[in-house]
């Protein structure tokens, strides 16, 4: 099974924002994705950052994939757990959607900020927001 762990930030919200994504199978990670996205909410931020974990894990399996992020909003509206009721939010939980299909299974799974990989996704976008 593959796992990504996503995270999406922004400096003021809005503000200008970047994503970092990690492709891992298991504890390995198989690629490691940065880039600025723009401005953007951090909401906007975080969807974006799993669009593009999708995009990397369709290009390693269509089978299972476990889909790590650390903003429990998200994770909460793509479980059906909260509605979608921001349009431009819409837009990109709909994006999600469309990309499911390239997938068997998926799962998204919540963890705290804490935690190793995602740490490394954070810091892979802060390097990027830091970069000229």
């Amino acid at each position: 099974m593959i796992f990504t762990n996503s995270d999406g930030g922004s400096r003021g919200n809005p503000g200008p924002a970047a994503i970092g994504v990690l492709i891992r199978k298991d504890d390995s990670i198989i690629e490691m994705h940065s880039e600025k996205i723009g401005n953007a909410t951090n909401n906007e931020a975080e969807y974006a950052a799993l669009i593009r974990a999708l995009q990397l894990a369709a290009t390693y399996t269509k089978d299972e994939v476990t889909c790590i992020l650390d903003s429990e909003l998200i994770v909460k509206q793509l479980l059906g757990e909260y509605k979608v009721k921001n349009t431009r939010l819409m837009k990109l939980f709909l994006k999600v959607q469309n990309l499911q299909d390239n997938f068997r299974k998926i799962n998204y799974k919540h963890v705290k900020r804490e935690d190793s990989f995602q740490q490394m996704v954070d810091s892979l976008l802060n390097l990027k927001l830091d970069e000229k």
